[in-house]
């Protein structure tokens, strides 16, 4: 065999390792995520490499995953951060998995919360779809609302509006606080804050008068007409006397009766001693029962009690004596079942 044979030999072995190599190389870096649903990676603010691998092997499997947290080692900086929530789609490639993850490009999150009463509830349910703690988020209502004109924690609850917004999961306490903020002030635009003034109330005012409502009724289409009998009764002079405020007063809100020995309670909560609005709402109002109250039609009512067939509605009336008939069929219905 001559020299020059030798060579091109030698070369062509060369080649096809190389060859070789770079298609090995293609197919490590091509390698796709392969399971059969989306998989999510969620990665805390300041984890650690070693946590990335272990999320990822969870998420995707030890294969994947295993790629994916080398080749992010591999062209990452070593003082680049690791943080956010990744949603990957089946056939997407180990490469392209890590490209994001150094690129911190993140999937929004569907932050959702509704019916919850107070705020370290709703603070709880926040966090417990974001990367923060519910402590977090409290002292973030505390730093933020007041300036907004937010005068107690106890008118905090009416600073949100329950409904479902997106979020990048890695977003703060704070930023979090601001924008659900700016959501509850852009529904507070000049045409309803204009009708809430011409009913006598602020918006605070009126999500608290919301929140009885939504606690008294679980028929929506009986809301509206409900908060208009408080309001009635705020405009009369005449004490609230609900019994949800009573709930919330005592923390307990499992009562499905209200005796004398509960509305004993001191509490700037308990309507039936306290006159005027409560300290603010008694739960987080929804949008469409503010609109209720702000849109509702007048009427009469001035009492009301829930009607004796159990529905979850409620009898309505103008007078004490048509009041006090409603209450005694309600009341011989409660007997009736045993409850207390």
């Amino acid at each position: 065999m001559t020299g020059k044979r030798k060579i091109l030999i030698a070369v062509a072995a060369v080649l096809l390792i190389i060859v070789a190599g770079a298609y090995g190389a293609w197919r490590y870096l091509s390698s796709p995520y392969q399971g059969p649903d989306v998989a999510w990676v969620y990665l805390p603010h300041g984890s650690t490499r070693q946590a990335l691998a272990d999320s990822l092997k969870s998420a995707l499997g030890d294969r994947t995953g295993s790629r994916v947290a080398a080749i992010y080692g591999a062209v990452a900086k070593a003082d680049a951060q690791l943080y956010g929530a990744y949603r990957i789609e089946p056939g997407t490639s180990a490469k392209a998995i890590a490209q994001r993850l150094v690129r911190h490009r993140q999937t929004p999150v569907r932050l959702t919360f509704n019916n919850v009463r107070t705020l370290p509830q709703l603070a709880e349910r926040i966090s417990s779809q974001m990367d923060f703690s519910a402590g977090e988020f409290l002292a973030a209502a505390d730093s933020l609302l007041p300036a907004a004109g937010f005068k107690s924690a106890a008118q905090y609850p009416a600073a949100f509006l329950p409904d479902t917004y997106e979020f990048y999961w890695s977003t703060g306490a704070g930023p979090t606080v601001a924008r659900l903020l700016e959501e509850r002030n852009r529904f507070w635009n000049d045409s309803r804050r204009q009708k809430a003034a011409a009913l006598g109330l602020t918006p605070v005012q009126a999500a608290t008068l919301a929140s009885i409502a939504e606690e008294e009724t679980n028929n929506k289409a009986e809301r509206a007409v409900v908060a208009r009998l408080y309001l009635n009764r705020l405009h009369k002079g005449m004490k609230l006397q609900a019994d949800p405020t009573v709930k919330f007063a005592l923390g307990d809100f499992s009562l499905r009766r209200i005796r004398g020995e509960h509305l004993k309670v001191q509490s700037p909560y308990n309507t039936y001693n306290v006159a005027g609005l409560p300290p603010g709402p008694i739960r987080v109002a929804d949008g469409a029962t503010i609109d209720g109250l702000l849109n509702s039609q007048p009427h009469k009512w001035i009492y009301m009690c829930a009607k004796e067939d159990f529905s979850g509605t409620h009898n309505f009336a103008a007078d004490y004596s048509a009041h006090m008939d409603n209450a005694r069929r309600y009341q011989r219905a409660l007997n009736s079942r045993g409850i207390k």
